[in-house]
């Protein structure tokens, strides 16, 4: 059975070649524990299941999107003491970024969404040095703030949550510890008015902060709870990917 057509790891150059392509959507995500129930694997299958939902909505809207492969590492330098959660630095980032823009710039493909997976990335840095050198445009989505997910989900947190678990369940529910094996998620709060407040920020050390390596209890997610994030996160994604392909970037902006 042929490959979905727009998802690159799927799909081969007898179809590439005939498509001219309009977006690429490149997901980042990050390999971390997840409390003890969820895999590590957790923000790169996300992204996977996510970008691939969202490109085909686009796709079926007649946009020509194109979903490259995850990349399966962020930046963890607050979590390099946790056996196995692996780093790459914003510098590191920023050199993969510019090399994968380069090579779709040159190849005639000038619109890229970055759509974020993981807390500790931060891309809009990268984008400002990046679009000085580039003639194509690049922009960011962390798909987890891309709506409000608060009538879903009853637990907030950020990290092996709720939310999280729900879509591994979706997605990966051979990978997913039964609920009675994870921590709560508790979170140990800074000391610090101004850092727990939220008006100041600091890197969180991840083993001073949390217990079980989670951030937000788990214990109410559900598989229906994940398909209806899954859903919404989507759509929103798909439908913004189908707009941007039928715009032209010199036509970015309504004149007042």
């Amino acid at each position: 059975m042929p490959g979905r057509p727009y998802v690159l790891a799927e799909t081969n150059w007898k179809m590439v070649k005939e498509t001219d392509y309009e977006v690429a959507l490149l997901p980042w995500g990050a390999t971390e524990a997840h409390n003890y129930h969820l895999p590590y694997a957790t923000d790169v299958v996300q992204c996977d299941g996510i970008g691939a939902e969202a490109a085909r909505i686009a796709w079926e809207m007649g946009a020509k999107v194109i979903l490259l492969p995850t990349v399966p590492f962020g930046v963890n330098t607050g979590q390099l003491d946790i056996k196995l959660d692996i780093n790459m630095n914003p510098s590191t980032q920023l050199a993969v970024l510019k090399d994968v823009a380069q090579a779709l710039e040159h190849q005639g493909i000038t619109k890229l969404v970055v759509m974020n997976g993981h807390g500790g990335n931060d891309f809009k840095q990268m984008i400002r040095e990046l679009l000085p050198q580039l003639e194509m445009f690049i922009c960011t989505v962390d798909w987890y703030r891309s709506v409000d997910l608060s009538n879903i989900f009853d637990n907030q947190g950020d990290h092996a949550d709720e939310m999280e678990t729900s879509l591994m369940q979706l997605f990966k529910p051979d990978w997913v510890l039964p609920l009675s094996e994870a921590g709560d998620g508790a979170e140990n709060a800074f000391t610090l008015n101004g850092l727990r407040e939220g008006w100041v920020w600091t890197q969180r050390d991840w083993t001073k902060a949390t217990n079980d390596t989670g951030v937000g209890d788990p214990s109410k997610a559900t598989p229906e709870k994940g398909q209806q994030c899954l859903d919404a996160v989507a759509n929103q994604i798909g439908w913004f990917l189908a707009e941007l392909a039928s715009t032209d970037i010199d036509a970015l902006y309504e004149r007042a």
